[in-house]
């Protein structure tokens, strides 16, 4: 039994349906599209920033990573001074993750050890990243970062 078409009595699919592996990659190119026009476009992505006006932990993190495709690691650090640790693992999780769902049509979930070492990771870098929120607010790495 297929999936029901977009429009109906419309005699072809508009969208390539997700049960097939291009309908995935589709999806996946549209998601990232759109957080890439954001982020190109200066619109923050941040709901503390929009709403509060104030950095959040995770502030200049988008900035950074732009930046550090550009090849300038400098700016990287003035924006996020953990950009050059962070943004390759979470670029290379989140990579994994959409092969993954674009081979199989499912989003993985760990369990287990595996579970449990990525929930470490995750910890130890939202802990450095509100270390490094803090210290900013005192005046180190050239204060918060602009919102």
């Amino acid at each position: 039994m297929g999936a029901p078409p977009i429009l109906p009595n419309a005699g072809s699919r508009l969208i390539t349906p997700a049960s097939t592996m291009l309908g995935r990659v589709l999806r996946l190119t549209a998601m990232g599209a759109a957080v890439l026009s954001f982020a190109l476009l200066d619109i923050p992505l941040c709901p503390v920033a929009a709403v509060a006006h104030q950095p959040c932990p995770g502030c200049g993190l988008t900035r950074a990573t732009l930046a550090l495709v550009r090849g300038r690691v400098a700016e990287a650090m003035g924006f996020q001074p953990l950009a050059p640790l962070v943004c390759p693992l979470v670029i290379g999780f989140l990579g994994y993750e959409a092969l993954a769902y674009v081979r199989s049509g499912r989003v993985r979930v760990l369990h287990g050890a595996a579970a449990r070492r990525l929930m470490a990771v995750g910890l130890v870098l939202w802990g450095l990243l509100v270390a490094v929120w803090v210290a900013r607010f005192c005046g180190a790495f050239g204060g918060p970062v602009a919102v």
